[in-house]
C-alpha cells in the first residue's frame, strides 16, 4: 500500500481540516516539552505540534517524508534548516542533537523493520537522559477499520496503519532500547469543539476512563528515557 497518496492528501489539500482532531493531543504533548529544549518532531502533519511548541519558546526541528509538507513548514514557522525531507528508519541529524523526540500517531503507519530501525535511531538522536515521546492508537484492531476501493477492489486499513499495539507489546519495543518507558491511556478529545451532547459524551467517557473501563478512539501516550 502506497501511504504517500493518503497523507499527501490529507497533510497537503487545504480544503481539509483537522481530520484527526489533533489539537488536543498536541495541546498535550506540548506541555510535556520545556521551554528552549532542542525538540525533534518526527511527522508533522499540518504544523498545528510545531505551532504550539514555538509559542512556548521550543528549540524546535522536524522531519517528514512529504517534500510539500516540509515546504509548507519552513515557509510558516521559519524554520529553514531545522525542516528537514526524510525518512524515520534514517533521520539526517547528528548524534545525541536532542532533549526531546516526538512521533505522535507515526508508530502505527510503520512495519515490523523500520518500526525497529525507527526506535534505534530515536535513541541515537537523543542525549543523555533526553526522552522520546509520542502516542499511538490504544488497543486498536486493524480488521476493523479495513476498507474496500470501489474502482480496484484493493483492501486496504483507512488510515494506512499496519501496527496494532497493547499497552504491554508497546512497552517491551521500547524498553529494548530504553532505560525507562511509561506508558498511560488517554483520551483526547476537543472539549471546545463539542456541542452539547459531545460534552456529555467526553465527560462520560472520562469517567469511565478514570474507573479502568476501557474504549475506543483513545491513545497511548508513552515516555521513553534513555540513560545517562
Amino acid at each position: 500500500m502506497d501511504q504517500e497518496k493518503i497523507w499527501e492528501y490529507f497533510q497537503n489539500n487545504p480544503e481539509v481540516g483537522d481530520a484527526f482532531n489533533a489539537d488536543a493531543r498536541y495541546r498535550f504533548l506540548a506541555r510535556q516539552i520545556k521551554p528552549g529544549a532542542d525538540t525533534l518532531n518526527i511527522g508533522v502533519g499540518k504544523g498545528g505540534l510545531e505551532e504550539k511548541l514555538l509559542a512556548k519558546q521550543v528549540n524546535v526541528y522536524c522531519l517528514d517524508p512529504s517534500e510539500k509538507a516540509i515546504q509548507a513548514i519552513r515557509s510558516k514557522f521559519f524554520l529553514e534548516g531545522r525542516a528537514q525531507v526524510g525518512f524515520s528508519q534514517s533521520i539526517p541529524f547528528d548524534d545525541e542533537s536532542f532533549d526531546f523526540v516526538i512521533m505522535s500517531e507515526v508508530l502505527e503507519h510503520l512495519p515490523d523493520d523500520v518500526l525497529r530501525l525507527t526506535i534505534k535511531e530515536c535513541l541515537r538522536v537523543l542525549r543523555s537522559g533526553g526522552s522520546f515521546i509520542g502516542t499511538v492508537p490504544a488497543g486498536e484492531r486493524l480488521l476493523d477499520n479495513r476498507v474496500v476501493c470501489p474502482d480496484c477492489g484493493k483492501v486496504f486499513h483507512r488510515w494506512g496503519h499496519v501496527q496494532e499495539f497493547s499497552d504491554n507489546r508497546l512497552r517491551d519495543l521500547l524498553t529494548r532500547e530504553f532505560s525507562h518507558c511509561a506508558v498511560s491511556r488517554k483520551y483526547f478529545g476537543n472539549w471546545g469543539t463539542l456541542n452539547w451532547k459531545g460534552k456529555i459524551s467526553w465527560l462520560l467517557k472520562s469517567i469511565a476512563m478514570s474507573v479502568g473501563i476501557e474504549g475506543r478512539s483513545e491513545n497511548f501516550y508513552f515516555s521513553a528515557r534513555k540513560a545517562l
